[in-house]
C-alpha cells in the first residue's frame, strides 16, 4: 500500500480565501459573459455566441427579435397621430394585432431573408450568424421566409376586415413593404449595396410604414401624413448608416458601397448624426408652424440628449461605441416619435 503525500496546511489563511474569492470571481464573470453571449444570439445582436442547437431558438435569431422594437412603437406613432384611438378592448387587440403584422411577421420576413442573402458576407463579419455557422439549413430558411411573408399579408387581409376598410389598405402596405424589404437584400437591384438608397429604405421601413399602417388602421391616412413621416424617415437613415459600422471590413472586401465605405468611419459618423438632428428639427419647427408649440418644445428636449451623446460616444469612436450610442440615444428618438405623433392627432393632420 503506497503512502499518501500529506497535503500542508495553508500557512497564510487570507491568501487562501482571496484565492477561492477570486476563481468565484472569474467564475461568475465567466457565467455572466456567457449568458450575454446568448442574450445577444437570441436577439440577433452583436457579439453573439455560437453553438445553439434548438431549431426554434435558431428561427427566433434569424428574425431579430432586437429590430421588431422600432416597428411596434411606430404603429403606436400612427395610432396616435390619426387622432381616433381610444382605450377600448377591441383598440387595444387591433394594435396589438398591427404590432404583430410589422415586428415579428413582416420585420422577421425582412431579417430572415436579409441573413439569407448577407450568407456571405456574415461569414466575415458574423459568423456566428445561424446560416454561415451551419446551425440552420437553406431549405429550412427560405421555408421561414415564405410562412412569415403569407402570415403578414394573411394577418394585414385580416386587419381590414376588422377596420372595415373599404379598400384593403393596411394588405397594399404589407406588400409594398414587403417588395422593398425583398429589392433592399435580394439582387440585381440589392438597395443596400448602395449606402443612400439602401439606408433611406431602411429608415423609412423603420417609421413610415409602421406608421402608415397603424394610422390607417384608426383614421384616414392622408397625404400629409405620408410625406411628414417620408421626410422623419431621413432620420431614421441616420439610425440605419449606424448598424453599418459593425461590417466596414466586410463590406470593403465584398464591393458594398456602405456610406463608412463610401466616406470613411469619421465622415459617415457625421453625416449619420446630422441626419437623425436635422429631420428631427424639421420637425420640430413644423409642429410649430401648425401652432403646436408645446409639443414641438418637448420634442427639442428629446433632441438635446441625443446631441449629447454623440459626442460623448458615437462621434469619438462610432466603431467601438455604436451599440452604446443605440442604447443611450434611441430611447430619446423614439419618445420624440410619440410626441409628432401625437401633435399631429392634436391637430387633426
Amino acid at each position: 500500500m503506497s503512502e499518501s503525500t500529506p497535503i500542508p496546511p495553508n500557512s497564510n489563511p487570507a491568501e487562501a480565501l482571496d484565492s477561492v474569492t477570486d476563481n468565484s470571481s472569474e467564475a461568475g464573470i465567466v457565467a455572466q459573459s456567457e449568458r450575454t453571449a446568448k442574450t445577444r444570439q437570441l436577439l440577433g445582436m452583436k457579439g453573439a455566441a455560437p453553438g445553439e442547437t434548438s431549431i426554434w431558438k435558431i428561427r427566433l435569431q434569424l428574425m431579430k427579435p432586437i429590430t421588431w422594437i422600432p416597428l411596434i412603437w411606430g404603429v403606436v406613432c400612427g395610432a396616435a397621430s390619426s387622432g381616433n384611438y381610444t382605450w377600448t378592448l377591441e383598440n387595444v387587440l387591433k394594435a396589438a394585432a398591427c404590432m404583430l403584422l410589422s415586428g415579428p411577421l413582416l420585420a422577421g420576413y425582412t431579417q430572415t431573408m436579409n441573413d439569407f442573402y448577407d450568407r456571405e458576407i456574415d461569414a466575415i463579419n458574423e459568423p456566428y450568424r445561424p446560416i454561415p455557422s451551419g446551425a440552420i439549413s437553406v431549405p429550412q430558411v427560405v421555408t421561414q421566409i415564405l410562412v412569415l411573408l403569407v402570415s403578414g399579408i394573411g394577418l394585414a387581409y385580416l386587419l381590414d376586415v376588422w377596420a372595415g376598410h373599404e379598400f384593403p389598405t393596411v394588405v397594399a402596405l404589407a406588400i409594398f413593404g414587403s417588395l422593398v424589404s425583398y429589392i433592399y437584400s435580394a439582387p440585381p437591384l440589392k438597395l443596400k449595396q448602395n449606402g443612400w438608397l439602401g439606408n433611406y429604405a431602411l429608415g423609412a421601413s423603420y417609421i413610415a410604414l409602421p406608421w402608415w399602417a397603424g394610422h390607417a388602421l384608426f383614421g384616414e391616412l392622408t397625404w400629409q401624413v405620408l410625406i411628414l413621416t417620408l421626410i422623419y424617415s431621413w432620420a431614421g437613415l441616420g439610425i440605419a448608416i449606424v448598424n453599418d459600422f459593425k461590417s466596414v471590413e466586410g463590406d470593403r472586401q465584398l464591393g458594398l458601397k456602405s456610406l463608412p465605405v463610401m466616406f470613411g468611419v469619421t465622415t459617415a459618423a457625421w453625416i449619420c448624426v446630422l441626419m437623425i438632428d436635422i429631420f428631427q428639427g424639421f420637425m420640430a419647427a413644423y409642429l410649430v408652424s401648425i401652432h403646436e408649440n408645446l409639443y414641438a418644445a418637448i420634442l427639442v428636449l428629446l433632441i438635446i440628449p441625443q446631441i449629447t451623446f454623440q459626442d460623448m460616444y458615437f462621434l469619438r469612436d462610432p466603431l467601438k461605441n455604436d451599440v452604446k450610442y443605440q442604447a443611450s440615444a434611441q430611447p430619446f428618438l423614439v419618445l420624440g416619435m410619440l410626441v409628432v405623433g401625437l401633435a399631429l392627432g392634436h391637430a387633426g393632420v
